[in-house]
């Protein structure tokens, strides 16, 4: 299956008899797991696609706020009060944060890298400190807490 394409799988507990007879007085239904798979594009307005053209829509990257909502409400009938606005508005602005934070860890880890590299080339903290635009208490610090990870 493509990763862009829309999928909707059903898994679910079966009572499989692998030894023995014991009849389960469980109850098969209470665990069931729904696996969406949703494509980075948005699926057309289609009613065989609608459950995966909302999630896809609420949980977009590339829609503002007001498309999302507009969406929400046009398409199927659900009232956009203040509310709803508010919870949209802050899922948007979470998943922009997270996405900012990943950036923000692999720089400083990418800027790790660079600096025990070029440590353990020969360079001074002085010269890394410069060429990394850090000082050097942070330089020596990024390289000690490299040296306990190697232990």
């Amino acid at each position: 299956m493509n990763v862009d394409e829309d999928c909707m799988d059903y898994v679910h507990l079966t009572n499989d008899k692998l030894v023995g007879n014991y009849q389960w007085k469980g109850r098969l239904d209470l665990l069931n797991i729904v696996m969406i798979g949703l494509s980075n594009e948005l699926p057309g307005h289609d009613e065989q696609y609608e459950l995966h053209r909302l999630l896809g829509a609420l949980l977009s990257m590339g829609l503002t706020v007001e498309e999302k909502l507009n969406i929400i409400e046009a398409e199927y009938n659900i009232p956009v009060e203040d509310n709803m606005r508010k919870d949209v508005s802050v899922m948007c602005n979470l998943s922009q944060r997270i996405l900012e934070e990943g950036i923000e860890r692999g720089i400083e880890k990418g800027k790790a890298e660079v600096i025990i590299t070029m440590y353990k080339s020969g360079y001074a903290l002085e010269d890394i400190a410069n060429l990394i635009n850090k000082d050097e208490e942070e330089i020596k610090a990024i390289i000690q807490r490299e040296e306990l990870t190697l232990v």
